[in-house]
């Protein structure tokens, strides 16, 4: 693939991007965000008949609820939600492999199925909670609780961004020779288990709905196996979204990138752009999420 071609690639990626950001804040996505939660609907109801049904013994109801529960996941994922900021964000702001924002884009899917698990077990066993006090511990204190991480995850990209551009501003005007902190290649590449860590916290903090409207029934009829099976087939049905959009993440990065070449009368400025791009990813996380807790 010449570099010609490779960058046309790239650059297609960033308008793909921007284009669909250009349609989410125009209100453009509001048909398919409404059509999403229909089918969110819908996909409840079939799962209390497919419940029902694998309770009469019917054949073929396990594998019905299973599937169900990943289509719930899909519609789920396709609404609004800040797990896709996070991922996609992260992956836009750092130098990330593709394959590493994908797996932490599984991670933090099957961890929130995990936390509604625990809030439902720990709730219910341990502690005599009511349907609607679990409800509403999910969707309130524990939204609360997952924003506040998610404000933590942009604060940190901001500040990995502020550190590369005082190193690139060292690294431009300094010209002695000698390393007296990270080079800006560095910073860029500092990423870490406690990084990915942080996104997947953030983001698992807060159960799916969805989850918690089949592992609680299921506790109460005694196949909470099944609820167990069915909210992790949920978060691979989140993951699925979230993998394509940790991809386009990347992808739009590597067009930003290509945007500037590397030497020449705009060389500084694309040496600067790494840095600018991880402060502004970082603060917009940072703000949304003060947003909605305000």
């Amino acid at each position: 693939m010449t570099g010609r071609l490779q960058r046309v690639l790239a650059l297609t990626g960033l308008t793909v991007v921007l284009l669909i950001v250009a349609l989410w804040l125009s209100g453009g996505l509001s048909g398919v965000e409404r059509w999403a939660a229909v089918q969110q609907r819908a996909a409840q109801n079939l799962m209390a008949g497919a419940l029902r049904a694998m309770r009469a013994g019917q054949p073929g109801a396990v594998a019905s609820l299973l599937w169900l529960c990943f289509g719930y996941g899909v519609f789920h994922a396709v609404g609004p939600g800040h797990g896709k900021l996070v991922i996609g964000s992260y992956g836009f702001g750092l130098r990330v492999p593709v394959l590493r924002l994908a797996a932490l884009s599984v991670a933090a899917s099957l961890a929130q199925a995990a936390t509604a698990v625990a809030l439902v077990w720990t709730g219910i066993a341990a502690l005599n909670l009511g349907r609607e006090t679990l409800t509403d511990l999910g969707e309130r204190a524990m939204l609360q609780l997952s924003t506040l991480l998610v404000a933590g995850v942009g604060l940190w990209l901001a500040l990995r961004g502020l550190r590369m551009l005082r190193a690139q501003t060292h690294h431009d005007t300094c010209g002695c020779g000698h390393a007296h902190g990270p080079t800006p290649a560095q910073v860029a590449q500092s990423g870490s288990l406690r990084d990915g860590l942080l996104v997947v916290a953030g983001i698992a903090a807060r159960p799916c709905t969805g989850a918690l409207f089949l592992l609680i029934p299921t506790w109460r009829m005694e196949i909470f196996g099944m609820g167990i099976l069915g909210a992790f087939a949920m978060g691979l049905g989140t993951a699925f979204v979230t993998v394509a959009v940790a991809g386009l993440a990347v992808w739009a990065r590597r067009g930003s990138l290509a945007l500037l070449p590397p030497d020449g009368p705009l060389g500084s400025t694309a040496r600067w752009l790494p840095g600018v791009m991880q402060l502004a990813t970082g603060a917009l996380i940072a703000i949304v999420s003060l947003m909605v807790l305000v």
